[in-house]
């Protein structure tokens, strides 16, 4: 064999090997998960240190710290951003992971959310929630990369920085994951798990019927407590898929029912012109995770699909037998993705 027929010999090699890298690296992209065990362990958790963070327009916001007993060198800290009325509760079963593997890990309340305070209604936006994070960033993580997460209405807020701060992205944020959550569009998001019908009627007369429903907030949630059954069953229906126990349920309920209901109605007419499709492509100069929850009532499939789709270069993973709380029903599983993303950043 001549020296030219070996040089393309070699050549030929090496390009098909190199599309067989490329095919495997695709299909690890895009590729459907069925984990069959949620994580047990306890719903408590104590944070390294307690703070605040100050926005722009002067709400203080409920910061927590984790700090790694044992500190990896070089790590990123990792900021979870928590959905919808619920709170920074809900990474318990993450933030235990995160900082057990060594990592720092940051949380906090949305404003109007758990112990965070409430800002006017005009600032009740999502847009308002991205540039929330960058002061949280500023004031929190001064030095150091930073890996974000978010869940539902935290994957949003995530969407809005990008708009918002594109110069951190790549820059001071390396690494970001959505979770369980859309990018909007076409009036599709806030049907609540009720439907599209019934999703615009309450786009359109709930922020006003949430509003009048807070004069009675107080009573409204003292009767909680007698119609907690009721409440865990339609839990189960809207938020789980897999066979949970009730315990979770109950956790889940009672951090995603306290946030005022006059806060909730402005966040719903966000969440009717919230769009981020277009700023989407961003997010592709860094590495992007989707976890997309199969069964999801709220954010269904298509709408994660459409996120990774959009994303140059994202992993998208498909938790088949999840309902939208994918970090608490397989927590396990997604505490193990998350580690593994974080793993791939350093390499």
């Amino acid at each position: 064999m001549s020296r030219a027929q070996k040089a393309a010999t070699i050549g030929a090699g090496v390009v098909a090997g190199a599309v067989a890298v490329e095919a495997v690296r695709r299909s690890r992209r895009e590729r459907v998960a069925r984990p069959r065990r949620s994580l047990t362990g306890s719903l408590e958790h104590t944070p390294s240190q307690v703070t605040t963070a100050r926005t722009e327009d002067g709400v203080t916001l409920h910061v927590e710290i984790d700090e790694p007993h044992s500190p990896r060198a070089g790590a990123p800290t990792v900021m979870l951003l928590h959905g919808f009325t619920m709170e920074a509760r809900g990474w318990v079963f993450q933030r235990r992971a995160l900082q057990d593997a060594g990592y720092r890990v940051v949380v906090y309340d949305h404003r109007g959310h758990g112990s965070s305070g409430t800002g006017a209604p005009e600032h009740t936006t999502i847009e308002q929630l991205g540039r929330d994070l960058r002061r949280v960033i500023e004031q929190v993580v001064p030095d150091g990369p930073v890996v974000l997460v978010g869940h539902s209405m935290g994957g949003m807020t995530i969407m809005a920085f990008g708009e918002t701060s594109p110069d951190l992205i790549g820059t001071k944020v390396i690494g970001a994951c959505f979770m369980a959550t859309s990018a909007g569009g076409d009036g599709q998001l806030v049907s609540l798990g009720y439907g599209a019908f019934a999703g615009r009627l309450i786009g359109r007369y709930g922020p006003g019927a949430l509003a009048g429903l807070g004069r009675q907030e107080p009573v409204l949630r003292s009767l909680r407590r007698f119609g907690r059954r009721m409440e865990n069953a339609y839990l189960r229906k809207l938020l789980f898929s897999s066979n949970v126990s009730e315990r979770l349920v109950t956790f889940t309920g009672d951090i995603s029912f306290e946030s005022p209901l006059g806060t909730i109605g402005e966040f719903i007419d966000s969440f009717r012109t919230h769009d981020r499709r277009a700023a989407l492509t961003r997010w592709g100069a860094v590495p992007t995770l989707v976890i997309t929850a199969g069964d999801d009532r709220l954010t269904p499939p298509d709408h994660g699909k459409l996120i990774a789709a959009s994303i140059p270069g994202s992993e998208h993973i498909l938790v088949s037998s999840s309902g939208h709380v994918v970090m608490l029903e397989h927590a396990d599983f997604v505490n193990a993705e998350l580690l593994r993303f974080l793993e791939e950043l350093s390499q």
